[in-house]
């Protein structure tokens, strides 16, 4: 599968970047599925639901399903946390897959600068990041660039930066 990153500081906008670019892409016909790293504990479960009883009970796995969606979540009690190639092994095959987070990790990411944070920049240190979707002028060298909400710039960046993992 092709894949794409965003990656950037907290307060970014990666986030925000993906929820417009995702419908861009749906309406120019391209598949795609979304993987996002969260660093902090979440939880997509709730206290009281039959899943979360069933995962505090001390199931490994637990698959709910409804005519709308399915999700199956896995508790990993201790061992590793899976990295960026073992979930990808786990999407269906789509056109495109957009990485949120796993910035340390090798593949093309797309750089979002927001100038307001007062970060530094991340592509003079990631050989990976081949776009950047800024709100500044990226400094001297950097890789091409489109404002944050060029959306069509970034687009195109994605689909052509994109490649097979």
């Amino acid at each position: 599968m092709k894949i794409i990153g965003l990656a950037g500081w907290s307060g970014a906008g990666k986030t925000t970047l993906l929820t417009r670019l995702i419908p861009h892409l749906v309406a120019r016909g391209v598949r795609l599925s979304t993987i996002k790293h969260a660093h902090h504990a979440f939880d997509v479960d709730q206290p009281g639901k039959d899943s979360f009883v069933h995962r505090s009970a001390g199931a490994h796995q637990v698959l709910v399903s409804s005519t709308n969606r399915w999700a199956l979540m896995t508790e990993l009690r201790g061992d590793p946390e899976p990295g960026l190639a073992e979930h990808l092994r786990r999407l269906s095959p789509v056109d495109l897959v957009l990485v949120e987070g796993f910035k340390r990790d090798s593949h093309p990411k797309i750089e979002v600068h927001r100038g307001a944070n007062d970060k530094p920049w991340l592509h003079p240190d990631d050989p990976h990041i081949a776009f950047i979707a800024t709100d500044v002028t990226p400094p001297p060298g950097a890789p091409p660039h489109a404002g944050l909400d060029d959306i069509e710039a970034i687009a195109e960046a994605a689909l052509r930066h994109a490649r097979a993992m």
